[in-house]
């Protein structure tokens, strides 16, 4: 379901395309309570040139998009026709329009504000409208494709849709609500003061607005205000393991309830919470206390992401300042295709080391997490196994590929390259190499990183000439005519600077090779399913579907990737936390 979710992230992005430049009191945060455990939402409007620019890639983008929804639609046909049927008609909505004619149509507004979040840990999504008949008739539209229509209730005077689910307990409104749109998931027995509160009949004590928390986090983090992102982990798990959160007990219960009809035990004794549990959902928060997210670029060339994960004091000071000595880590990329992943095993056995014994030391008692100890004492086990050689001396790894083309059917794909493993001990490993593969013994190397040849027995399966050069903190290999006289750069590239974790860069080219290869091998399984089913019409029938299905997938992926001039992220340590960008150059 990829696409889908590109496609309502897509949505998504359009309706975030705008906001207010003043706090208006019905603005979509003005509903939000300040105390909401998750939240997505807009805080200003692009300006119509970069917006338009936007959409214009949209509409380039949709076509291949409703090719996987189709394939989507057709593959759940079967097992869920109801959901197949609603699929189908939102891509009947879609097909052959521009998403600003589709958003006229269905009555959205492209320049409007918008926010998703928590009500509790029940989901609220406010949007405005242009024009709430439309979009009522759009919703009816799609409810009739589904073929199961929505009852109807009222609450304070508004009119509302609702559809109950047995199985789980749970009911979804919708509403539009002067000219905005409201949608919320609740528990089906939800008072109505809740239901007052999700469509802003009542308006929460202190809300979203007020409290500023957004521009906070933007200003901190250099977010644009196009649209940011944040789970407060602090109140979300305490919320959820606590036995408070309505939605959360809705779906215990009904879990609880069919565990009940297969194994007879009772209802109430799988829904004792024990009153470790939220205290012990406080310690885990306090570990990772929120997450968010925010572009820090977005034109029509450039979409820059920034991800922000809060962390303790003693984790960020174990890794902010810490700079692992792998070659290439601070420096750019170089190759179509090229990582580098500090793996400092000495600073990562001491601090996971260090989190196995404050576990061991006062275990979770939870129920639904004891388990956790057990994996930490294997974490204890796993940190005093890593203190082996080659392990032990390992910084990281680096991979740079100049080449790669996809083998047809089982061949290997060729490719041209090099591959540097950081240690602290070369020598070591290359002695280590040398006791498993009898071919390498005949090698000599010192660390002035000069490349020598490998025996055309260890070369022979790639179908390339390969060598092997080791500088002072790395091993590292080259595959490929010419690329022995990179080896040199390749060890002697700078390390990384303090906190640095991990970097990459990858070519729309090589990012177009790797889906051919992809679509390549889907084709082949596909061959080969169908022989093996030749005396089954029924089963030879459906691989066949699933083998159509999967070409148009990769087509549209295909079609997709060729957009993309450039992607880059860059993964490093700060005092707060642990921040990963992403970059996306278009074409």
């Amino acid at each position: 379901m990829r696409s889908t979710t590109r496609i309502a992230a897509l949505g998504l992005a359009g309706v975030l395309l705008a906001a207010c430049h003043h706090k208006d009191k019905d603005a979509p945060l003005a509903f939000v309570p300040a105390d909401t455990p998750y939240v997505v939402a807009n805080l200003d409007v692009l300006d119509d040139d970069t917006r338009k620019a936007l959409l214009a890639q949209a509409d380039a983008q949709l076509p291949s998009e409703l090719v996987q929804l189709r394939s989507a639609a057709d593959e759940m046909a079967e097992k869920d026709p109801d959901l197949s049927r609603l699929l189908k008609a939102l891509i009947a909505e879609l097909d052959g329009k521009s998403i600003e004619a589709f958003a006229q149509n269905a009555g959205l507004n492209i320049k409007g504000r918008s926010a998703v979040y928590g009500l509790g840990l029940s989901p609220v999504a406010r949007f405005e409208l242009v024009d709430p008949k439309a979009f009522d008739a759009f919703v009816a539209r799609l409810e009739a494709a589904y073929g199961k229509p929505f009852d109807t209730a009222t609450v304070g005077g508004l009119s509302y849709r609702k559809h109950v689910t047995a199985d789980s307990g749970l009911q979804v409104v919708m509403a539009e609500v002067g000219k905005q749109a409201v949608a919320a998931i609740l528990p089906a027995d939800a008072p109505e003061a809740t239901l007052r509160l999700a469509f802003g009949l009542d308006r929460p004590e202190k809300n979203l607005q007020d409290d500023g928390r957004l521009e906070k986090l933007a200003k901190a983090k250099d977010y644009q205000p196009w649209a940011i992102g944040q789970v407060d982990l602090a109140r979300l798990l305490p919320l959820a393991a606590s036995g408070k959160d309505p939605l959360f007990n809705t779906l215990i219960k009904a879990h609880a309830e069919a565990e009940s009809a297969k194994t007879g035990e009772p209802v109430s004794n799988q829904l004792k919470v024990s009153p470790a549990c939220e205290s012990e959902a406080v310690r885990i928060a306090s570990r990772v206390p929120s997450v968010s997210f925010g572009y820090t670029k977005l034109d029509e060339k450039h979409q820059n992401i920034r991800w922000d994960v809060a962390l303790a004091d003693d984790v960020t000071k174990a890794f902010s300042g810490l700079k692992v000595e792998l070659p290439g880590l601070g420096a750019a990329g170089t190759a179509p295709f090229d990582i580098s992943l500090a793996v400092p095993i000495v600073q990562l056995r001491s601090f996971w080391g260090a989190q196995a014994e404050a576990v061991a030391a006062k275990p979770f008692t939870c129920p639904s997490l004891v388990e956790l100890n057990e994996g930490f004492a294997k974490i204890g086990l796993m940190t005093q196994q890593a203190a082996v050689p080659p392990i032990g001396d390992l910084l990281g790894l680096r991979v740079a590929l100049d080449s790669f083309e996809p083998g047809s059917s089982d061949a290997m794909p060729k490719f041209s390259g090099r591959i540097l493993i950081g240690t602290s001990n070369p020598a070591g490993l290359l002695a280590m190499a040398q006791m498993a593969a009898s071919g390498l013994q005949q090698v000599k190397l010192s660390t002035d990183g000069k490349p020598v040849a490998l025996p055309a027995e260890l070369t022979a399966p790639l179908g390339a000439p390969a060598w092997v050069a080791m500088g002072p903190k790395a091993l590292a290999v080259a595959v490929g005519q010419g690329e022995d006289v990179k080896l040199g750069e390749l060890l002697n590239a700078a390390s990384g600077d303090a906190g640095r974790m991990g970097r990459l860069s990858l070519s729309g080219d090589m990012y177009q090779a790797w889906v051919k290869a992809m679509a390549q091998k889907a084709a082949h399984i596909a061959e080969i399913t169908a022989a093996s089913q030749s005396d089954d019409p029924e089963a030879q029938a459906s691989a066949k579907a699933a083998a159509e299905r999967s070409k148009a997938q990769f087509e549209s992926m295909q079609a997709q990737a060729a957009r993309i001039k450039s992607l880059n992220g860059e993964v490093h340590v700060e005092s707060a936390g642990l921040v990963i960008t992403s970059q996306t150059e278009l074409k």
